[in-house]
């Protein structure tokens, strides 16, 4: 049984109900779930104001838990960030909490990462993901991973319509590829985009970048990936992996501009490889990724693989 202590340190609860289904699949899993005071609270949009989510993150710090889960993403962690409790946070990680979270919290983890070095995990939240009526199972191995301590990597098939797509437009993906000792980081590329130019997005070489969003336009993507390559992020790394980009509606002048015109122009932009279908971002079949860890990236033929065990 592990101790998972949930918080909310972004926008305010809406879906209550997906909440407690939440609480009740960790719970009905064998674990123990301790709930932040605050976890329902509500100012505005957010989960409480400043001082109350700054408060809560303190607090899932100050914890002990094996685990400490986000209950949503949404917006809120970006605006306070400069007073994030950034040794608590790294000491509760040494001691063996592992802060898990996607979308918002992006923010605490490329923050984090960049203050102290310290490594947290890309994964569910608890209301999208443990909340769903029926959570997928491939995420919950995954999550179950982490807690014993068995989580050694991740591979998934690359979508053979996107290796021909690559292929035609004189970028092909190859067919074999090994990158070792390399950092893993990224995550939501709104978030990411928007600490360019701050103190809290690290200042990662030759690491591997891993990317996700939704209900972003595919013009939007591009902009936030132009964004990137501008700011010289992109040139610095040695593998892009794109996740999931979804939710987005296409509209009658786009005409024929679409998500895959934007990886087909990422890819003739940089020198590093630019890999799809990573099983990560806001869907339902989502792996867990340790931001901030050396990791080896293989690919052979349509098979990739990260490592870190």
């Amino acid at each position: 049984m592990s101790h998972i202590y949930v918080y909310s340190p972004s926008s305010a609860v809406r879906d209550k109900s997906a909440f407690r289904r939440g609480l009740r699949r960790l719970q009905s899993l064998g674990h123990e779930v301790e709930i932040d005071e605050a976890a329902l609270s509500s100012h505005m949009r957010f989960a409480g104001d400043d001082a109350t989510r700054l408060a809560a993150i303190g607090r899932a710090a100050a914890s002990g838990a094996d685990v400490a889960l986000i209950s949503r993403g949404g917006y809120g962690l970006t605006r306070i960030l400069p007073d994030l409790p950034f040794r608590p946070l790294a000491k509760a990680i040494e001691r063996g909490t592992q802060f898990v979270g996607l979308s918002d919290f992006t923010a605490l983890q490329c923050a984090l990462l960049a203050k102290t070095g310290a490594t947290t995990w890309a994964g569910p939240a608890l209301g999208e993901d443990f909340g769903a009526p029926e959570p997928d199972e491939i995420m919950q191995a995954c999550f179950e991973d982490l807690l014993c301590g068995q989580g050694e990597g991740s591979g998934w098939r690359l979508p053979a319509s996107d290796l021909k797509s690559a292929a035609q437009a004189g970028t092909p993906v190859p067919q074999a590829l090994r990158v070792d000792k390399a950092l893993l980081w990224g995550g939501n590329l709104s978030v990411l985009s928007a600490l360019v130019g701050t103190p809290f997005l690290p200042p990662i070489k030759s690491g591997v970048l891993f990317l996700e969003d939704v209900n972003e336009h595919p013009y939007r993507i591009e902009r936030q990936l132009t964004q990137l390559l501008h700011a010289g992020v992109l040139a610095k790394q040695k593998a892009i992996l794109l996740g999931a980009f979804n939710r987005y509606k296409p509209v009658p002048h786009d005409r024929g501009f679409k998500l895959q015109t934007v990886v087909a122009w990422l890819r003739s932009q940089v020198k590093a490889p630019v890999l799809t279908g990573l099983p990560f971002g806001h869907v339902p079949t989502k792996v867990l990724l340790p931001v901030g860890q050396r990791i080896s990236l293989m690919v052979e033929g349509r098979d990739a693989l990260l490592y870190w065990g």
